[in-house]
């Protein structure tokens, strides 16, 4: 029989999206870090950015809990590795509370994890009630309370409490005089903010805090299972390095993604396409993340060295692996924001534009010849090819086709995000060279 362990855990949702989720779950784990306790941190749902800002709160590695794309299995385990290491489980919802499929509310449901909604009480003060009290019954969902956010002052924080009747008020965070910076695909990155751990030590230092409130608040019970058994694993990609590219160009890398190579076999080694640096000359594959390629076009089309490597591997057949940014820096141009156009690696022959408008949103699925690949698309740009599509993804859970899937030698290149863990089997194939035939 498994064993349990009892740790406190809330998934943070909201009404919607802008509401400041990003924001309060970054100052409720830097306040309880400060406070000595042990922090683990999940975002629901595919999200590269906030995860990096949550990371860099709570000093540990933030996963992915999505009972789709990474699966219901896969997410139970992740509760229980983290049970044994903390005090405190957060876990930040997508979008509103009930929006998606699955959404927030499916999560907090299926491993029975009480709600903490975030409420943006600017333009409000007794509707926060109304709000608070619908997101808890329209599921329903079990609310552990309520966080409002931009709060004026402490009249207008009584005035929220009192709506809320029988849902408690754990805390409020005024209107800040710095938000967070952010640009198209979302917050801007944690290291590009130079004073980011101020900024978050005054978020938590700001968030009035009801510890009596806080002191009642239930444990959730996590189901460890027992240890696996000791037969060992496949790895089929023992004894090949992988270079990954890891540089503020190709920053969107899920760390399950990391994880899962390892445990393929391979090693990994990292190269900074910015800094012009070559591909490893003892690379036996190659996987390009998305990224920021569009912020750093200029440079990359002077990255003479970065480039004849890659067209060197890509002729000497080497598996090369390119997603979203990964495969903007493969086209043959990318015109950044500004319509400046310049010059990329060219292994797939197209161009890349950058459009106001998003392009591309969601969960889907790869069906390979080893199965389904999990994962999603969010993406502003387009690439204009010749280069006939050697798949297409579906979206979920729509059925509708998605995005394209390039193969052009050795290179397999999408704005389609894989989600390695998904099926490591599949992924592992796209990283071995391929039969000549």
């Amino acid at each position: 029989m498994a064993a349990h362990i009892d740790v406190q855990v809330l998934l943070v949702s909201a009404l919607a999206s802008g509401q400041g989720k990003t924001s309060v779950t970054a100052a409720l784990t830097r306040k309880l870090v400060k406070q000595g306790k042990r922090v683990r941190v999940f975002k629901c749902g595919p999200d590269f950015i906030d995860p990096m800002l949550l990371e860099r709160a709570s000093g540990a590695p933030v996963h992915t809990l999505d009972l789709w794309m990474v699966g219901i299995d896969l997410c139970r385990q992740q509760l229980a590795q983290a049970a044994l290491v903390a005090d405190v489980i957060l876990i930040e919802g997508v979008m509103g509370l009930y929006d998606g499929t699955p959404s927030s509310a499916d999560v907090a449901r299926e491993f029975g994890v009480p709600v903490m909604a975030v409420i943006d009480a600017s333009a409000m003060a007794q509707t926060a009630g109304a709000l608070a009290h619908g997101l808890r019954d329209y599921g329903p969902v079990e609310m552990a309370g309520v966080i409002a956010n931009r709060v004026a002052s402490s009249g207008h924080a009584s005035m929220v409490a009192a709506s809320l009747r029988d849902i408690p008020l754990f805390a409020t965070l005024p209107r800040q005089d710095k938000s967070l910076p952010e640009r198209h695909l979302g917050l801007v990155l944690p290291n590009e903010v130079n004073d980011i751990d101020v900024l978050l030590d005054q978020l938590a230092d700001q968030l009035m805090f009801d510890d009596a409130a806080w002191n009642t608040l239930r444990t959730t019970r996590i189901a460890i299972p027992p240890e696996a058994d000791a037969s060992p694993t496949p790895t089929p990609l023992c004894g090949k390095t992988i270079a990954v590219a890891r540089d503020a160009a190709f920053i969107f890398l899920y760390p399950a993604n990391v994880d899962a190579l390892r445990k393929l076999g391979a090693t990994l080694v990292y190269f900074s396409p910015l800094a012009d640096e070559a591909v490893p000359h003892n690379a036996d594959a190659v996987y390009l993340p998305g990224g920021y390629p569009e912020l750093h076009a200029q440079t990359l089309s002077q990255a003479s060295t970065w480039q004849a490597s890659i067209r060197a591997t890509h002729a000497h057949g080497t598996p090369i692996v390119a997603e979203c940014g990964g495969m903007m820096a493969l086209a043959s141009s990318l015109a950044d924001q500004s319509g400046a156009s310049w010059p990329m690696a060219g292994l797939l022959p197209g161009a890349v534009t950058m459009q106001k408008r998003l392009a591309g949103l969601g969960a889907q699925g790869w069906t390979t010849a080893d199965g389904v690949i999990r994962g999603h698309t969010f993406h502003y740009s387009k690439l204009e090819t010749d280069v006939a599509p050697l798949a297409r993804t579906i979206k979920h859970p729509s059925g509708i086709e998605g995005e394209a899937i390039y193969q052009t030698g050795s290179l397999t290149a999408s704005y389609f995000h894989a989600y390695f863990p998904s099926n490591p089997a599949a992924v592992a194939s796209l990283f071995l060279k391929r039969d000549a035939s």
